[in-house]
C-alpha cells in the first residue's frame, strides 16, 4: 500500500508540474517525438512495473541496512524524475533537464544493479532487475527527445519564449 502511495505521489506530482500549454508548443521538436497519448500510459506502465520491483525487493531484503539502501535509491530515484518535470516545464529549462537526465539515467542503472538480491531467489531477483528495463528505455527516448529540442530550440535562460526565435519565425511543430 505505501508503495503505491508513493509511485503514485512521484507520478502525480511529476504530471502535475507538466504543463502541455502554450510555452511547449511553440517548441520545435523532432518528428520522431512519441505522440502525446503515449505518455501517459508509458509512465503508468513504468510506475506500476517500478512499484512491482519495489515490492519485490523490500520483501528479499534480509538486514535493516537493505533496506534502508533500497529506500534511499527509490527516493533519490523518484526525486530525480520529479525534478526533471520541474526544470523542463515548470522553469522551461530544457537545457538545465537534459544535465539532469545524466543522474535521473543512472538512478535507474543503480536500482537495476543495487536492488536487494535474495540467497534463494535468483529468478525474481533477475525479473525485478528486468522490470525497471522499460523505465531506463523510455529515459534514454526522452533524454534524447530533450537533447532535441535542446538543439531545435533557441538558448534557454529561464524566461518564457513567446512562439517566435529572434528572427522572427515561428518555432512550432515537429521538424526532421
Amino acid at each position: 500500500m505505501t508503495t503505491a502511495i508513493c509511485v503514485t505521489a512521484v507520478l502525480g506530482v511529476g504530471g502535475a508540474l507538466t504543463s502541455i500549454g502554450p510555452w511547449y508548443q511553440s517548441l520545435r521538436t523532432p518528428r520522431w517525438q512519441p505522440p502525446g497519448w503515449a505518455f501517459g500510459p508509458a509512465w503508468t506502465t513504468i510506475g506500476t512495473l517500478t512499484g512491482i520491483a519495489a515490492v519485490w525487493s523490500w520483501r528479499r531484503a534480509e538486514t535493516r541496512p537493505q533496506r534502508r539502501r533500497l529506500m534511499t535509491l527509490f527516493a533519490l530515484n523518484g526525486s530525480l524524475n520529479i525534478l526533471w518535470s520541474a526544470l523542463f516545464f515548470k522553469f522551461r529549462r530544457p537545457d538545465l533537464a537534459l544535465v539532469e537526465t545524466v543522474p535521473l539515467w543512472l538512478s535507474i542503472l543503480a536500482l537495476m544493479l543495487g536492488l536487494p538480491r535474495g540467497r534463494n531467489s535468483t529468478l525474481l531477483s533477475a525479473l525485478t532487475t528486468w522490470l525497471l528495463l522499460p523505465y531506463l528505455v523510455w529515459v534514454t527516448i526522452a533524454s534524447q527527445l530533450n537533447r532535441a529540442v535542446v538543439r531545435l530550440n533557441p538558448p534557454f535562460s529561464g524566461q518564457s519564449i513567446s512562439g517566435a526565435s529572434a528572427s522572427g519565425t515561428a518555432l512550432r511543430g515537429p521538424v526532421s
